[in-house]
């Protein structure tokens, strides 16, 4: 999709083969076992000493800011320091990204990830040095429907209209926002393209809170991005319009708004974007432990879930660490074959 505050606080066109994955997360109902309750011991024992930074790769006012700000005070209080919120955008989120590697591996920078940043952004941007495994998993935190949304004006009114009328705008083709060359809000609608032959411009951005805002004021057609509040409120204003979810089923907060995959266009066009928190890969084992741990209880707590779901997240279970390291393996050895089956290289 995604994924938040300041202290104290290039893509070669996708040629060959379809994206006939459904890149849905299962954490939300496959993780198993909640983190077992343990005390600090080694390193973490005097982990936290000071406050913690975490980086959202993005600007204030997105989906990933937003859940930061839903997360940030709960999990300081769990660690008993302060969590001051960053945000750094750019290049589909891997400036934040990078600027957390350069820090030390020593658990006072975390990282809100997604798969844009950690592992989309190098198999697609040549620029982009780190890898999938710079980063450990700590937790994940929560999935989110992707929303295919345009301007107010725009004459459609659904997935397939769209289409049409991009058949129709030969000479003048519409435009379409992304938070970066390569993220995966870029990469679908790349897809839709070579699904439908259609040809459309695209324009990218720091984070989706510029996009939206340029969407709103008529500047932008349309975009794939994630879900959340705000949107929601600017579709109910007439701000912008909600045209369709990019699911595999119709989103229980959203049951009124068809799948892409509902019309007769896009059949089986079913996608969702999760983000979790991340560290350095080589961070001490006990201080991983703890931000585990608390990151655990964080997301049992019933104010943060509902928090996170008035984000229109949906709320990941807690996984252990050996569940976190499975998933994100398989996370990135799923993109990985995904981007060598469609031919996509690095630009």
């Amino acid at each position: 999709m995604y994924l938040t505050q300041c202290l104290r606080r290039p893509l070669t066109r996708l040629t060959g083969g379809l994206l006939a994955v459904v890149l849905a997360s299962p954490i939300c109902a496959g993780a198993a076992g909640a983190t077992a309750a343990a005390g600090p011991t080694g390193a973490a024992a005097s982990y936290p000493a000071k406050p913690i930074a975490l980086m959202v790769p993005y600007p204030a006012g997105g989906a990933s800011d937003a859940i930061a700000r839903v997360l940030s005070q709960p999990v300081g209080k769990q660690l008993g320091q302060t969590v001051l919120v960053e945000n750094l955008g750019g290049v589909s989120g891997a400036i934040g990204a990078q600027k957390v590697l350069s820090a030390p591996g020593d658990g006072y920078y975390l990282f809100q990830g997604s798969p844009n940043e950690v592992i989309l952004s190098p198999l697609t941007n040549a620029a982009v040095k780190l890898q999938a495994e710079d980063f450990q998993l700590v937790q994940p935190i929560s999935t989110a429907v992707l929303a295919l949304i345009a301007r107010k004006d725009l004459e459609a009114n659904s997935a397939d209209e769209l289409i049409a009328l991009a058949r129709s705008r030969k000479d003048k083709p519409l435009s379409y926002g992304s938070v970066g060359v390569g993220s995966l809000y870029h990469i679908l609608v790349e897809h839709m393209q070579q699904l439908t032959g259609t040809r459309m411009t695209h324009i990218p951005y720091k984070g989706a809170a510029p996009l939206v805002q340029d969407l709103g004021g008529g500047q932008l057609d349309f975009a794939i991005v994630p879900f959340n509040a705000a949107l929601g409120a600017m579709a109910q204003q007439g701000r912008l319009k909600l045209l369709a979810t990019a699911g595999a089923t119709r989103a229980p907060l959203l049951p009124n708004v068809p799948t892409i995959g509902e019309g007769k266009l896009l059949k089986n066009f079913a996608f969702t974007i999760w983000t979790g928190f991340m560290v350095k890969k080589g961070t001490p084992p006990e201080v991983v432990q703890r931000l585990n741990l608390a990151l655990g209880n964080v997301l049992k707590d019933p104010a943060v879930r509902a928090g996170l779901e008035a984000q229109m997240q949906i709320v990941a279970t807690p996984m252990t660490l050996q569940e976190a390291a499975r998933f994100y393996e398989g996370e990135t050895a799923r993109y990985r074959g995904l981007a060598k089956a469609i031919g996509l290289q690095p630009q």
